[in-house]
């Protein structure tokens, strides 16, 4: 498979020993299934540094936004960008009335389709799979699948900007808000620039650059980025802060005027008026 597949498999892995934990922050019961060849692998080769935390921590961040945001507003539908082998759709308790698009490459939606037959899973909403190449135009294909850019909709995007440069983490908030209603909403994750040029974390970022699957950017300024884009923060936060793995996170949260800090963004944000 594709090495951004591999990534996939690393996530469901993580998971899986998240939900095998006394003290969970959420349970995937699927993940485990989902993980393999290499997903458990992966996770020795990459583990160190506060990963497995962090992977934890955002995966219950972004569940608490789609409760919440689901909850509170028009929200119908809901699109997960480079959904790899998450498994929202499954375990989640969803409202009445909302769609949830699965946007992933060909060879993944295809390999996750027929796991999850082979396991007997049964979505908890109406789900619909989106094959489509996001280094290319993919809007046409989500469309085609049903979604409908007069309804508000929360995008997420899970994991996704580490792997674009700034121009293409930029064209991506743009080309969302462009395909937003009024109402939208966007929850998502960044790194901090400081992180990128870390000695601490060089040996880790050198395995994933070897690995096929570099990361490249981060920021450490998210407010001006995404006003820049099309979008308003409405939180944002970091590990180990209340509502983001407050007790969980091994390291201390800097100050925020702390220069040089290394950082990992939780961010909920809103369409920004047009």
């Amino acid at each position: 498979m594709h090495a951004v597949s591999y990534t996939a498999q690393w996530m469901a892995a993580a998971r899986a020993l998240e939900s095998e934990r006394e003290d969970a922050l959420y349970v995937d019961p699927l993940a485990r299934s989902l993980a393999e060849p290499k997903g458990f692998e992966l996770i020795d080769r990459y583990a160190g540094g506060g990963l497995l935390p962090f992977i934890s921590i955002r995966t219950r961040f972004l569940d608490d936004a789609i409760r919440d945001l689901l909850a509170d507003s028009s929200i119908g539908q809901v699109v997960l960008i480079a959904a790899g082998m998450d498994t929202r759709a499954f375990r989640l308790d969803w409202p009445d009335d909302i769609d949830v698009y699965e946007v992933d490459h060909a060879p993944l939606i295809t390999e996750k389709r027929r796991r999850l037959d082979a396991l007997g899973a049964k979505p908890a909403v109406r789900r619909h799979e989106v094959s489509a190449d996001l280094t290319k135009e993919w809007l046409p294909e989500l469309e085609e699948a049903g979604f409908d850019r007069t309804r508000p909709t929360l995008w997420v995007a899970e994991a996704l900007t580490f792997f674009l440069t700034e121009e293409q983490a930029a064209g991506l908030l743009r080309l969302l808000a462009s395909a937003s209603a009024p109402g939208s909403h966007l929850a998502f994750d960044i790194l901090g620039r400081t992180l990128l040029r870390s000695p601490f974390s060089k040996p880790f970022l050198d395995r994933l650059a070897e690995d096929g699957t570099p990361w490249i950017f981060g920021t450490d300024e998210p407010e001006p980025f995404l006003a820049a884009n099309g979008w308003e923060i409405e939180s944002l936060k970091e590990p180990g802060q209340p509502g983001a793995g407050e007790g969980r996170w091994p390291y201390d949260v800097q100050p925020r005027g702390r220069r040089f800090a290394n950082r990992l963004w939780l961010i909920r944000a809103r369409l920004a008026a047009q």
